[in-house]
């Protein structure tokens, strides 16, 4: 009897694979990074082929670390970014470098979309906004100056789609994740004419794969991907899904009454519902990994990615120091935000260093800095200004539901206690953190637990599977400090938004 499921998540810097008992108990967790590279201002691609060795490595290192026996893994999931683009040719094979959801190349594409009103007159099919990064806009890109690129074009994949098709030479779409690219009619849950056309390419339609669910078996593994990874030939591979689905039922989202946080590289805010909300106030409805629900998303790139972008630029000499002595730089930048009290600064920083909440045009930046300031100082800027983000948000989700009574957040922001804490403090609520590692792989080992029978139910999955670590409770004499100072970051964003075309 098989006695694990593995669960992969493909983010847009790192490959992790993670092996997990039936009852939700990480056995080994391994992860790569992958190289992201920006030939020209607002270009972000990697190499498709480099995003799959880095997979396999990790699930290689997986099955080793762990030692088991690669029959007794039931079942294989990826979860994977959303949106961008994995272009490939009818063999799978890449016809360009894999765009990721951080990209604004196809950004005048979606501006004259938007001046257009074509935005709103797709809105009550497709459900979401209309941006830079999605494969619509890019498509259209790269079908205005890469003309032969889109000649060889046979399917359009996501990042996890290409993941799967490595892992067993099927090509699918699955459907949560092909929900959020405006590619199709979310309501419906099908490709649809009139969105295609409605953006003016309908010759994608050709490209699109069969749609598939998170939990099907959606083939298994091949002889060459078992030689790659370890696992073993004809391991069952479920569809797998969105990483925003994978982050939901990691924290046990199952019914409407939750609200979850996701502070990764984008700063996610989610719930679920039977009944979709189709509004211009929430950035993304889409098809959630249980049947019969929608996710109802408010994100943006603005969350703990400005964290690892300030330690990587100005704390070089730190991170290897705390290498070589097997502690984690974070771990220092924790340390430093514990001793610089929230009373003593009011730096208000915005967290716009790779998208922005506030407009396109929103930059990243500083305000208040005075010789006095510390580096906690700084640091504390950017965990409150991210959490900022978030509330920001929150708050448009809540026109159309009420304050959970416990947050529930995953990500690299909730690996700080110290973080935590400023997410407790600014929304007033308890916030609570599943137990684990890797969230987004352990929500694709619960979709992989149902596709192999393990469970009868996604909610039987996620009550044998999630458990949580701790709850932290706010402090209410915090409240008015930062109710105030959030309402100088709100005044700061407006304040700048004259001069953000000037900085382009």
């Amino acid at each position: 009897m098989a006695k694990y499921l593995l669960g992969i998540d493909s983010g847009c810097t790192m490959s992790k694979a993670a092996l997990f008992t039936l009852d939700g108990r990480e056995v080994a967790v391994a992860s790569r990074k992958t190289e992201t590279r920006t030939p020209r201002p607002g270009f972000f691609e990697r190499d498709s082929d480099e995003t799959w060795k880095a997979t396999a490595a990790a699930i290689r290192e997986v099955v080793a670390t762990a030692a088991v026996a690669p029959a007794d893994i039931a079942c294989v999931a990826c979860a994977g970014h959303g949106n961008g683009l994995y272009l490939v040719d009818k063999q799978g094979r890449p016809v360009y470098p894999a765009i990721l959801s951080m990209d604004s190349r196809a950004r005048a594409i979606s501006d004259d979309w938007l001046r257009r009103g074509v935005d709103k007159a797709v809105r009550p099919m497709t459900m979401q906004s209309v941006w830079a990064a999605q494969p619509n806009a890019l498509l259209a890109w790269l079908k205005a100056n890469e003309p032969e690129v889109m000649k060889r074009a046979g399917w359009v994949l996501m990042c996890k789609d290409y993941i799967r098709f490595r892992l067993t030479g099927e090509i699918q779409a699955e459907l949560t994740d092909m929900s959020g690219t405006s590619l199709m009619n979310v309501g419906t849950g099908r490709y649809d004419d009139a969105v295609l056309a409605a953006f003016g390419i309908p010759y994608v339609k050709d490209l699109l794969p069969p749609l598939v669910r998170t939990a099907d078996v959606c083939g298994r593994v091949t002889a060459r991907a078992a030689a790659e990874t370890g696992l073993a030939e004809g391991t069952p591979v479920a569809g797998g899904m969105f990483d925003i689905d994978a982050c939901g039922l990691a924290s046990g989202v199952v019914d409407e009454s939750q609200l979850c946080m996701v502070g990764g590289t984008w700063g996610n805010n989610q719930y679920i519902s039977k009944t979709p909300v189709v509004d211009e106030d929430v950035f993304m409805t889409s098809c959630y990994s249980i049947p019969g629900y929608y996710l109802m998303l408010e994100g943006s790139a603005t969350s703990a990615s400005n964290l690892e972008w300030f330690v990587t630029e100005f704390f070089a000499a730190e991170k290897e120091r705390a290498s070589r002595e097997g502690r984690s730089v974070y771990a220092l930048c924790n340390d430093l935000v514990a001793g610089a009290a929230p009373e003593r600064a009011s730096i208000v920083f915005l967290p716009f260093l790779f998208g922005s909440s506030a407009g396109p045009d929103a930059k990243s930046c500083f305000l208040g800095l005075c010789g006095w300031h510390t580096r906690g100082d700084v640091l504390r800027a950017i965990y409150e200004g991210v959490v900022f983000s978030h509330r920001g948000h929150v708050e448009r989700l809540l026109k159309f539901r009420k304050m959970p009574d416990v947050i529930r957040l995953t990500g690299g922001a909730a690996r700080s206690e110290v973080w935590v804490q400023v997410f407790a403090d600014v929304f007033q609520t308890p916030v609570q953190v599943p137990d684990g590692t890797e969230l987004g792989a352990l929500g694709a080992a619960i979709a992989a637990g149902v596709a192999a029978g393990c469970y009868p139910s996604y909610e039987a999955a996620v009550k044998a599977m999630v458990r949580f670590s701790r709850l932290q409770r706010p402090d209410p004499a915090r409240k008015d400090l930062y109710e105030a100072k959030y309402a100088r970051y709100k005044r700061a964003v407006a304040a700048l938004d004259p001069i953000w075309k000037e900085l382009a």
